[in-house]
């Protein structure tokens, strides 16, 4: 694959708002997770919230819009210069050559729950939540669409855990293929009882903060963040990181239960390994998926341990944001991305008293070491698997 410039790219998660907010809570090892404090009747759980979302406002040219999904967006729109970027990017290629590609897996889903929770007495929904476009699953993309004044592809990806990893996938392909000049890629996913009660009724969330790879896990947090880069040809910007490669893979194996011998995901990480013509060896750092799930955990460690040397490093951030769900993808992409840029593997926050399981690779606690390349796994409900290869400016495979 000819690689990509990553020319910009933000980030908002439990750990604040904002790159600098991202790269201190990781080297303080500060985690965003606190006790439940948002669902519409008592979940004992904790969740990584970000603040500020509610009182977030919308230019009045896009208030139709309001709701705390595209508000989310919108804050995470806002910071790292990111909206200069793509102003830049959509004067030099055009408002129509510019891809739109952003995850999510439940868009603005709470917006139509608080609606049935108030409905009137003719049964209809309330006048301010009677906007049809935000009870869609479309409503992010579009909303940032306009936000974005772009007029070029606009799609939604939604494959779970998944989906904010697998629209950089979409977005070379579009390139490569001389449909669009640039993309912007990301994605968001808001707290919501659909969410919080759904994994809950699964069985799949945790009473305490999330523990990844730690030998008494018991569950997830969930989280939400917003996430988005700009993605443009490799030679418009020689001192960009690069997104060398993408792996993509769908086993099918069950609704929401790993391959017991992590089939998809090892597809998916060789799919990138070979799509970016590189040697495991290679790779300095992996953001694993790393969810604190029993098996999820279990499988990702075998995998690691079969595939890297001891000097590769891998951890899970979860323990910091909480699973973002559909924006985990690009949360996590653009953590590995700091990695390169700080030269900061992130410790597995949780893991206090490591899965015997876990091999030599992970990193525990946080170290100070050069990154050139750094992968970002993403492994989605019944399947859905993408693994994405990242590397320093100026890297040669």
């Amino acid at each position: 694959m000819t690689p990509l410039a990553v020319t910009a790219y933000t980030a908002t998660s439990a750990m604040g708002s904002g790159l600098a907010a991202q790269i201190d809570a990781l080297r303080h090892t500060r985690s965003g997770l606190r006790p439940n404090d948002i669902s519409s009747a008592p979940l004992d759980c904790w969740i990584g919230r970000v603040e500020g979302v509610e009182a977030v406002a919308l230019p009045a040219a896009l208030a139709d819009w309001a709701c705390r999904n595209n508000q989310l967006a919108w804050l995470g729109l806002n910071q790292d210069g990111f909206l200069d970027r793509v102003a830049a990017a959509r004067a030099r290629y055009g408002a129509g050559r510019v891809a739109l590609l952003l995850g999510t897996s439940t868009a603005s889903i709470g917006a139509t729950e608080e609606a049935y929770r108030r409905l009137d007495a003719e049964g209809r929904f309330p006048d301010d939540l009677r906007r049809p476009a935000i009870h869609a699953p479309h409503s992010l993309a579009a909303f940032v669409a306009a936000a974005l004044e772009l007029t070029g592809p606009c799609l939604t990806l939604s494959t779970a855990c998944s989906s904010s990893a697998k629209v950089f996938a979409s977005a070379e392909r579009m390139i490569r293929l001389g449909l669009v000049d640039a993309a912007v890629v990301g994605g968001v996913d808001t707290l919501c009882d659909s969410v919080l009660f759904g994994f809950n009724a699964l069985e799949l969330v945790s009473s305490g903060p999330c523990r990844p790879f730690d030998a008494a896990r018991d569950g997830i947090s969930i989280g939400e963040a917003a996430g988005f880069a700009l993605l443009e040809r490799a030679a418009m910007a020689a001192d960009a990181p690069q997104l060398l490669g993408y792996g993509e893979a769908s086993d099918a194996h069950h609704m929401s239960t790993p391959h017991p011998e992590g089939l998809g995901a090892e597809l998916a990480l060789r799919d990138a390994l070979d799509r970016a013509g590189l040697d495991a060896a290679q790779v300095d750092y992996i953001n694993l998926h790393g969810t604190a799930s029993l098996k999820n955990d279990e499988v990702e460690a075998a995998l690691v341990n079969r595939t890297f040397r001891a000097r590769t490093r891998a951890s899970s951030t979860k323990g910091f944001t909480g699973h973002t769900l559909g924006a985990a993808g690009i949360v996590e992409a653009v953590i590995a991305l700091q990695a390169i840029e700080h030269g900061l593997i992130p410790g597995n926050l949780g893991g206090d008293s490591p899965d015997p399981g876990c091999g030599a690779p992970f990193a525990w606690h946080n170290e100070q070491r050069q990154v050139d390349v750094a992968l970002s796994n993403s492994f989605g409900f019944g399947g859905n698997n993408a693994c994405l290869a990242f590397a320093r400016a100026g890297f040669v495979a």
